[in-house]
């Protein structure tokens, strides 16, 4: 299967209008729903792509612009880019991101949490759909309990 073949509709052609809009390379560091069902496969419905980090920030402005809640994109395909706020992730996640989809954009990299930080990052909102992703993490990974443990306890160090 080819790579893209792995990103269902709308999803594709949302991320191809935004790799078009940019005139050089840009890092989606990517979290929430959408990594819990593009990447590790959990089918529940995801409307935006929460994005925590777009680097370089000058260079994601234009998609910002084309892909936010409202914007031009959010109404042709009723899906949004979210830039995060402010997100409780854990210390130092981008040595550990892992990028999802190379190759298929000719500008956007997406990098996805590492499990262990998404499902950290998603303790803190303690949502129901929250608990529900890190339930379907902790089977479809399957967590090491002492690497979690571990995570666990450096979130609530650095807190």
């Amino acid at each position: 299967m080819r790579p893209h073949e792995q990103i269902p509709e709308p999803w594709l052609s949302f991320l191809r209008e935004l790799d078009s809009s940019v005139h050089q390379q840009v890092r989606l560091d990517c979290m929430g729903g959408f990594v819990v069902t593009m990447v590790y496969g959990f089918s529940r419905a995801t409307g935006d792509l929460d994005v925590l980090e777009i680097a370089p920030a000058e260079a994601g402005q234009p998609m910002l612009a084309l892909g936010a809640r409202g914007g031009p994109l959010h109404k042709k395909y009723k899906i949004y880019l979210d830039r995060v706020g402010v997100a409780k992730v854990p210390e130092n996640y981008e040595d550990r991101v892992n990028e999802i989809f190379p190759k298929v954009f000719k500008h956007l990299r997406l990098l996805a949490l590492d499990p262990y930080d998404l499902a950290l990052s998603k303790l803190e909102r303690n949502l129901q759909r929250d608990r529900d992703d890190i339930r379907y993490l902790a089977k479809t990974v399957p967590f090491d309990l002492e690497i979690l443990k571990g995570a666990i306890k450096a979130s609530c160090a650095g807190s």
